[in-house]
């Protein structure tokens, strides 16, 4: 199972019923909608879209709304757009006029207060460079340090500068009650700086009745940069916007604040999204570059819980193309991490509790048995992100009674989330979680599995149970050594059991095929029961044992470590022998 979630933006280019069913099913997580672009109108029908598929075809897929946010653009120009050319002299005015060559507006008023002789002012996301060299009667004088062509609208950053925009423009308050009214599961905060900011919005939102929206906060300053534990403590996860946040502080020190921020997320349990220009050429282009793949990879390599398609899904040529290669990464770049070097490196950085004690034995208990799976048992899905920050190798089945905890768990790394029905004792609500794990494929008679969740029952926040259990009625259980691909699978058959296989008695050797031979363990005298055997069941634990070694020179798949094997298996009886799981049922 893929760990790492992808957000796929929703626009022109992924607008119809067949393009975002195509997405759903290939792998999309979460849904993001830009509320910078758009009207009311066009983000209702694509949400009326994805609800209806998302009944359909009964995937939990998540709705983010991601605000404008409080941003400064320039004002309109002559014609829409003037060349602004090196050395030359230019003003900003706090005054509505139509720019020129001489003089241009802005939407912040307030620019003239927040910068000084120096400041640098980068346009349209710093292609275009001025610097400050005086402030009179509030108009900023500056030079072009970088020329180019400057049209309406366009975006503008003070990198260094302390601004007091305001945290909730009314254009997001319309967007945060416009989120409730049609139920989205998360909303991204945009140019977010300090914890206020959060905490405004989480205020308009428990105004209108509202507590269980998730809020991201997207970095993209300097501002955001500086204060970011603050801001991680307010935030139910953040999003690291590369875009804005390259051009407000140097580039060259993305990588290293990206990394931190993303170990920071999963420390304190809380979700990570790397996003924009990850796959960028491939809005044009059908592959993309080997420095993109890089980039994606790298975010894997360092714990992200997501990945973010803007752009390419939204207005490319190729979305569906660029969500299948972010799988293809994901899951190539998965199969080469080190969980349990990774996980004996974990500390329980967050104040000690029983919760973070039973999530981290969860998983340490999880790599120990070779699990496969963990089960989580969740209210509001903190037990299932209390795991999920230990990064295990396993999946986490994450089973919850309410359908937005389930969608919102879809964004959480290597969680799957499941919808079960209520109960009432602990007891029922593991064995309806199992059953459920079993119900969606994700375990087989056989399989060892860890579950946690916490009682009492239906209580958010009580994680304090640990179970070890085995799926099924497994009569033994060993070490598997499977067989090639051809012979790969379970395999039945009739029981043979050889209890001293020094002293083989001829009564037991007839031409019957396709048995399973079971004993202590194996030697040169018996090759002939070997040779017609269809699997092997052995007590010994050695594996460089004679066992091991003729399974793997015939092809023959074989259990080992069957402790008891002998005394509980019966000669005659037929059993299923599943070496890749290590069982015999």
């Amino acid at each position: 199972m893929r760990k790492t979630k992808i957000i796929c933006t929703l626009g022109p280019s992924a607008d119809s019923d067949e393009v975002i069913r195509a997405l759903m099913l290939n792998g999309m997580n979460v849904a993001r909608l830009n509320f910078s672009h758009g009207s009311y109108e066009e983000h209702k029908g694509r949400i009326t879209r994805l609800k209806r598929l998302r009944e359909e075809l009964s995937l939990p897929v998540a709705l983010l709304l991601d605000t404008k946010g409080p941003e400064i653009r320039t004002g309109e120009f002559q014609d829409g757009k003037v060349l602004l050319e090196e050395g030359t002299e230019i003003v900003i005015s706090e005054k509505d006029v139509l720019g020129t060559t001489e003089i241009f507006s802005v939407s912040y008023k307030g620019l003239v207060d927040d910068v000084k002789v120096g400041s640098q002012i980068l346009i349209d996301d710093g292609l275009i460079a001025l610097e400050v060299t005086a402030i009179e009667n509030r108009d900023i004088h500056c030079l072009v340090k970088n020329g180019g062509p400057v049209s309406n609208r366009k975006s503008i950053n003070v990198p260094g500068a302390e601004l007091h925009l305001p945290s909730l423009t009314a254009k997001d308050k319309e967007d945060i009650l416009f989120a409730i009214d049609n139920d989205f599961d998360f909303i991204a905060a945009s140019f977010v700086r300090k914890p206020k900011d959060i905490l405004d919005i989480r205020h308009l939102m428990e105004q209108h009745g509202k507590h269980d929206i998730n809020i991201i906060a997207k970095i993209e300053n300097g501002e955001g940069v500086n204060n970011f534990e603050d801001i991680l403590r307010v935030s139910d996860g953040i999003m690291i916007a590369r875009g804005d946040l390259g051009v407000e502080i140097p580039a060259a020190q993305v990588p290293a604040v990206q990394k931190r921020f993303i170990h920071q997320c999963y420390s304190a349990g809380k979700i990570s999204i790397t996003a924009t220009q990850m796959l960028d050429s491939m809005i044009r282009n059908p592959r993309p570059t080997r420095a993109e793949v890089s980039d994606v990879a790298n975010a894997i390599y360092d714990g992200t819980s997501a990945v973010m398609l803007s752009g390419e899904t939204a207005n490319g040529k190729y979305p569906l193309e660029a969500l299948q290669m972010m799988v293809d990464i994901a899951r190539q770049t998965e199969g080469a991490i080190d969980y349990w070097k990774n996980l004996q490196g974990a500390k329980l950085s967050m104040m000690p509790s029983v919760a973070n004690a039973i999530s981290h034995a969860t998983c340490t208990t999880a790599m120990d048995l070779d699990a496969k799976a963990i089960i989580t048992i969740t209210h509001a899905g903190k037990t299932a992100r209390l795991v999920s920050r230990f990064r295990p190798a396993c999946p986490i089945v994450a089973t919850t009674v309410f359908p937005k905890v389930q969608r919102q768990l879809n964004l959480s790394w290597g969680v799957c989330p499941i919808l079960v029905d209520e109960v009432q004792t602990t007891d029922e609500l593991f064995e309806v979680g199992v059953s459920a794990a079993k119900r969606c494929g994700f375990l087989f008679d056989g399989d060892t599995i860890v579950i946690t969740g916490g009682t009492p029952v239906g209580m958010s926040g009580t994680t304090n149970t640990l179970k070890v259990q085995t799926i099924g009625k497994s009569i033994v259980h060993g070490k598997g050594q499977s067989a090639t691909d051809m012979h790969a699978g379970p395999v039945t058959g009739t029981v043979l059991v050889v209890r001293n296989p020094e002293h083989i008695q001829s009564s037991i050797i007839n031409d019957q095929d396709e048995i399973i031979l079971v004993a202590p363990y194996t030697n040169n005298q018996m090759m002939n029961l070997i040779r017609r055997a269809k699997a092997i069941v052995v007590e010994d634990d050695d594996p460089s044992s004679h066992t091991a070694a003729v399974a793997l020179a015939l092809d023959i798949p074989a259990v080992l470590s069957c402790e008891g094997a002998t005394a509980l298996l019966l000669t005659g009886h037929t059993v299923t022998v599943d070496a890749e799981r290590g069982t015999v049922t």
